[in-house]
C-alpha cells in the first residue's frame, strides 16, 4: 500500500472520528419564557393552571424550586435579566457591559451564543430578544426577531372596569399585540423552532436553540377557547390580594408605571380575576405550543441527545399584593420556573436550593464542555443535579430594582428595603411564604434583621450596586 493511500485513509478516519465525537456533544434547546412566575405552571402548585407539557418536562427532570432574577436597572426588567443571560454576568457588571462594552465582546466572540459556536454548535434564535446587542450579529441563524413586547392599544389599561366592560377581548385579533402578522406570536415561534429541527437532522454539528416567546407578557391575548378554560368563578384572589400597595409610589410601582396602569387603581377582586384569567389562558396556549416542539423533537430522534431548559425571565404579581407588574422584590415577581431535562437528568426531582436562573448559562456550557471564562460570574446547576446534597453557592439571594427597592433572602428569611419610604420589611419565608407579615418593626427580629443588613452589604460590594443604602438607615447600613 502506498504511502498515499495509508496518509489518505488515516485523514478519513480521523477526519470521521473528529464528526463523530462533534456530533456526540449534546444539543440544547433552551425555552425561555417572558413574565411568567413559578406559580403559573401546575406541576410547582398552582392547580389552576393547566400546563400539561411543562408539567411533563418536571416529571421528567429536576426542578429548580427557588429560581431568582436579580432585578433590574429600569422599568424592563426583562432587559436586564436577558442582558445578564446572555453575558453571564450579575446585575450591575451586566450593566456596565450594556453601557460599555458590547460591541466589543460581539468582536471577541464573548456571548453566550458565541462561545457555543466556537465549540461547535449551530446556534439559533427566534422570538423576544430585548438586548441591545443585534441577535442576528452573534447567532448564525435567528428568525421574527421580536421586540420587548407586542404593540399595544389604549384599551388594554385601566380595565376591567366592571363584567359589562367587554372592549377588550383576549381574542379580538383587531388591536393587534400578538395577533399583528396573522398567526399568533406564540405559534410563530413554535412553527419557525420545529422548522429548525427539521433542518437539524441532517447537520453535523449539535444544535444550541434559543427559542423565546413574548407570552405571557401583555396583552395577554391567546384564542377564545383557551380563555374559556377557565372560568371566572373557578379563579381564586391570591391569599396577599390587597386594593392599593401601601409603598407603591416610593417603590416606583404607582400609577405612572406602565405595567401598574393594566388594571384600575384601586383594585378590585373582579379585575385581578380577569387578568389572572387572561394570564392563564396564554400560559395554556403557551404550553400547547411547547408541546409541539417537544413532540416534533422525539419524532426526529433527536431528543436523545437534546437537554431541554425551560424558564423565564422573571415572574408576575397579576393581583399579589396589590400590584400587577415585576417590578418588585416579592418571590411571585423574582422567582421563576427553571426544569432541566436530559441524559443522565434524573426524572421528577426537585432542588429546592436557591439559585440565578442566570446559571442556565453556565450550565449549557458545563453541559458543552466549554471551560467557563472568568467574566462569567453565574454557576454551572449541574453539580446540585448530580448531587442533591450540595449546597448552593449562594448563601443569599440579592434582588435590586434600580434605586427604590433592594432585598436580600436566605432560605428563612428576607429583607427588603425601601430607600424613599425610609421602610425595611421583614418576612418569615418558611412560616409566611406568601410574605403577608411584616416583621420589620418586631424588636424580637432585630438580630435576623442586622444580619440580613449586613449579607445585604456584602452582595452590594460583590455587585458593584450604585445604591448607598447608609443616608437612608443609619443604624443599619
Amino acid at each position: 500500500m502506498s504511502r498515499i493511500l495509508i496518509f489518505l485513509l488515516l485523514t478519513a478516519f480521523f477526519s470521521h472520528s473528529c464528526q463523530k465525537k462533534e456530533k456526540e456533544k449534546p444539543n440544547i434547546l433552551f425555552i425561555f419564557a417572558d413574565d411568567q412566575t413559578y406559580l403559573g405552571v401546575n406541576a410547582l402548585g398552582n392547580n389552576e393552571v393547566i400546563s400539561p407539557n411543562i408539567d411533563k418536562l418536571a416529571q421528567s427532570g429536576v426542578t429548580f424550586t427557588h429560581t431568582y432574577n436579580m432585578g433590574g436597572w429600569n422599568g424592563a426588567v426583562c432587559v436586564a435579566s436577558r442582558a445578564m443571560l446572555n453575558t453571564g454576568k450579575f446585575l450591575w457588571h451586566a450593566k456596565a457591559a450594556e453601557d460599555k462594552n458590547y460591541e466589543q465582546m460581539q468582536e471577541n466572540g464573548s456571548f453566550w451564543s458565541q462561545m457555543m459556536q466556537k465549540a461547535g454548535y449551530d446556534t439559533y434564535m427566534t422570538g423576544k430578544w430585548h438586548v441591545k446587542q443585534p441577535a442576528d450579529s452573534i447567532f448564525q441563524t435567528a428568525a421574527d426577531i421580536r421586540p420587548g413586547m407586542p404593540k399595544t392599544v389604549p384599551e388594554a389599561y385601566n380595565r376591567p372596569q366592571a363584567a359589562e366592560d367587554t372592549t377588550w377581548l383576549p381574542w379580538h385579533t383587531k388591536y393587534g399585540g400578538f395577533w399583528e402578522g396573522g398567526k399568533h406570536w406564540s405559534e410563530v415561534v413554535a412553527d419557525n423552532t420545529i422548522q429548525f429541527i427539521n433542518s437539524a437532522k441532517n447537520s453535523k454539528n449539535p444544535f444550541f436553540m434559543y427559542v423565546a416567546f413574548n407570552a405571557p407578557h401583555d396583552p395577554r391575548q391567546s384564542p377564545k377557547e383557551f380563555v374559556e378554560m377557565y372560568p371566572l368563578e373557578n379563579i381564586s384572589i391570591p391569599d396577599s390580594y390587597m386594593d392599593l400597595y401601601p409603598y407603591k409610589d416610593s417603590m416606583g410601582c404607582g400609577p405612572d408605571l406602565r405595567d401598574e396602569k393594566l388594571a384600575p387603581f384601586p383594585r378590585t377582586t373582579y379585575s385581578v380575576k380577569v387578568h389572572r384569567q387572561e394570564y392563564y389562558a396564554i400560559i395554556t396556549h403557551m404550553d400547547e405550543q411547547i408541546g409541539k416542539i417537544i413532540a416534533y423533537l422525539k419524532e426526529t430522534g433527536l431528543d436523545k441527545n437534546t437537554y431541554i431548559i425551560f424558564s423565564a425571565d422573571h415572574g408576575l404579581a397579576v393581583g399579589n399584593h396589590g400590584l400587577i407588574g415585576k417590578q418588585n422584590m416579592y418571590d411571585h415577581s423574582m422567582r421563576v420556573p427553571c426544569i432541566l431535562v436530559g441524559p443522565n437528568i434524573p426524572a421528577n426531582e426537585k432542588r429546592e436550593m436557591q439559585v440565578y436562573l442566570q446559571d442556565i448559562m453556565a450550565t449549557t456550557l458545563d453541559l458543552a464542555g466549554i471551560e467557563k471564562p472568568e467574566y462569567v460570574d453565574f454557576n454551572s446547576l449541574m453539580p446540585l443535579i448530580q448531587n442533591p446534597e450540595k449546597k448552593s453557592p449562594y448563601p443569599e439571594i440579592y434582588g435590586a430594582y434600580i434605586n427604590l427597592q433592594r432585598m436580600v433572602r436566605t432560605d428563612d428569611f428576607k429583607l427588603i428595603v425601601y430607600p424613599k419610604a425610609g421602610k425595611i420589611r421583614l418576612f418569615n419565608m418558611l412560616e409566611d411564604p406568601n410574605e403577608i407579615t411584616d416583621l420589620g418593626d418586631n424588636q424580637e427580629f432585630d438580630i435576623v434583621k442586622k444580619d440580613l443588613a449586613e449579607r445585604l452589604k456584602k452582595q452590594q460590594q460583590l455587585m458593584n450596586d450604585p445604591l448607598d443604602l447608609h443616608p437612608y438607615f443609619p443604624d443599619l447600613f
